[in-house]
Parts: C-alpha cells; structure tokens; sequence
C-alpha cells in the first residue's frame, strides 16, 4: 500500500468506535489493519475484466424436485394408528415440564 494505516488511525477508529484499546493493542491492531488494507490493494489490482460476476467459485443446480399435488394420507386412519390420539391430534410426552 502507498500509505500505511498509522496509529493515529487506529486510535481514532477505536474512538469512533468507542473501544478502549491498550499500547501493546494499538499497536497490533496497527500492524494486522495494514495488512488487510495490502491485501485489498493486492485484490484490487487483479485484471478480472474478462471474468464474469459470480456469487459462489463453483456452478450450482437446484436439486429441487417440481411441486406436485399428490394424494395424503389419510389423517383419521392415521390418528388410529398412533399409540396416544386425543382431539383429533397425536398425543405426545410432556416437555418443559408440562403436566400431562
């Protein structure tokens, strides 16, 4: 990067931020911010004219079957089948101590 970020910078960040930062903080988060700035410098000099836009590095199909208006179970028949059923609805164990 032309520029570094200094710790000036960094000081004023964590203000605007309204983070108390140590020295020995100031002067990590100095270093490690710098490097991230060099990084999007590096990015952003990649010749990515001939690339097009893309949301994920590899091609995705939707594996989503078609809706389809099928045939249901029939819920009486079930109901029938279950070990509890009570109004119409299955009857499970109580959770979250509820009484049965």
């Amino acid at each position: 990067m032309s520029e570094r970020i200094t710790r000036d910078d960094v000081v004023h960040v964590a203000r605007l931020a309204r983070l108390q930062l140590s020295e020995a903080e100031i002067d990590r988060f100095t270093e490690q911010l710098g490097d991230v700035l060099d990084h999007a410098e590096d990015v952003e000099s990649l010749d990515v004219g001939d690339i097009p836009p893309t949301a994920h590095p590899l091609p995705l199909v939707n594996v989503t079957r078609p809706d389809e208006l099928v045939e249901s179970l029939d819920r009486f028949e079930l109901l029938a089948q279950a070990p509890f059923a009570e109004d119409g609805h299955f009857r499970v164990p109580p959770v979250l101590g509820e009484q049965p």
